[in-house]
C-alpha cells in the first residue's frame, strides 16, 4: 500500500484508505488471499490457538478456522460482551455450531462461554487488524475489544491478519497499544522484531 512521503496521516485516514481498498477488492480476488490465508495458517503450532471468523471484507474466510483446527489445536473463538469490555471466548467445534453474534455479520460458537480468561490458555492469538507495521503497531477498527483482551496475555504470541499490502513501514501509535510480534499475510507468517524483544 501506498505511503506518501512527508505526509503522516491519522488512524481515521488510514482506516478510510483501507477500507476502500478492500472493498474495491474483486470476489475472486478475495477468495483467492483466503485460499492462500489457510495454506498458510496451516504453519501455525500451538496447543490452543485464539482466533476468529473473518467477516465482509476481511481477509480470509472460515477456511483459515478449519485450517487451524486441522492441525490438532483448541480453537477459541471470541464472544462479543454486551458492555465494552475484554472478549469472552467459546470452542470452535465447526460451522455447524455456530450462530449469528452481537454484531450483524459476526458469528460465534453456541457452546459454552470461557470467559474474558480464556485467552490466557492460549498460546498464540489471532487478531484482526487493517494494518500493521514493521514495528508491531496494530491499527484495529476503533472499538477497543482486543486492545483490553490483549492487556490480559502479555506472553501470548500475537498475530495480526492483513492482506500483503496492509504491512506498511510506520503506523501512528499509542501508549495503550500492545505490540504484534508476528503477522499472516497470504504470503506467509512474518516474525517482528518485537518477537525478539518479548523473549
Amino acid at each position: 500500500m501506498h505511503e506518501p512521503g512527508n505526509e503522516t496521516p491519522s488512524k481515521a485516514e488510514w482506516r478510510t484508505r483501507i477500507l476502500r481498498a478492500r472493498a474495491e477488492l474483486p470476489p475472486e480476488a478475495h477468495a483467492r488471499e483466503a485460499a492462500a490465508l489457510a495454506t498458510a495458517a496451516s504453519s501455525i503450532q500451538a496447543e490452543t490457538v485464539c482466533a476468529y471468523l473473518p467477516f465482509g471484507t476481511e481477509p480470509g474466510q472460515i477456511s483459515l478456522v478449519n485450517a487451524l483446527a486441522a492441525t490438532g489445536a483448541r480453537v477459541l473463538l471470541p464472544v462479543i460482551p454486551d458492555a465494552p469490555g475484554p472478549l469472552d471466548w467459546s470452542e470452535y467445534t465447526g460451522p455447524d455450531a455456530l450462530i449469528p453474534g452481537r454484531l450483524r455479520g459476526v458469528l460465534e460458537p453456541s457452546g459454552p462461554r470461557l470467559g474474558t480468561a480464556a485467552v490466557t490458555s492460549a498460546q498464540v492469538l489471532l487478531i484482526p487488524a487493517l494494518a500493521v507495521d514493521r514495528h508491531g503497531t496494530r491499527l484495529g477498527r476503533g472499538a477497543g475489544y482486543y486492545d483490553r483482551t490483549l492487556a490480559a496475555a502479555p506472553d501470548t504470541t500475537r498475530v495480526a491478519v492483513v492482506r500483503a499490502e496492509e504491512v506498511v513501514d510506520h503506523l501512528p501509535a499509542e501508549p495503550h497499544d500492545v505490540p504484534m510480534t508476528a503477522v499472516l499475510t497470504p504470503s506467509g507468517l512474518i516474525e517482528l522484531p518485537t518477537a525478539a524483544a518479548t523473549r
